[in-house]
């Protein structure tokens, strides 16, 4: 498999884990409102950028431009996470009314 497709792959699957990590830290915080999704969106990013390092280092030399490591998967990426996060937090919080 080409290296630009294994990173967008993965950016999903990591989606999907930093969902459920946004979830479970803004339910133990047991907060409510704005702060909730900005924590969310904090972890969100932190996964983000480590992984982005992560890939950098694994396949700096297989692909031609090294801006497309960053770019590659960022729609997809917070765009899972924000539909996974929402239902997993209504799911679990129930809706905020």
């Amino acid at each position: 498999m080409r290296p630009l497709k294994v990173i967008y792959i993965s950016r999903v699957g990591l989606a999907l884990l930093a969902a459920a990590i946004s979830t479970e830290v803004t339910v133990l915080f047991g907060e409510r409102g704005i702060n909730t999704f900005l924590n969310g969106v904090t972890i969100a990013l932190l996964i983000y950028l480590i992984t982005y390092y992560v890939f950098k280092a694994k396949y700096r030399t297989q692909v031609e431009k090294q801006s497309k490591i960053m770019t590659m998967g960022i729609g997809i990426y917070f765009f899972t996470w924000l539909v996974i996060w929402l239902l997993l937090y209504t799911v679990i919080q129930g809706p905020v009314a």
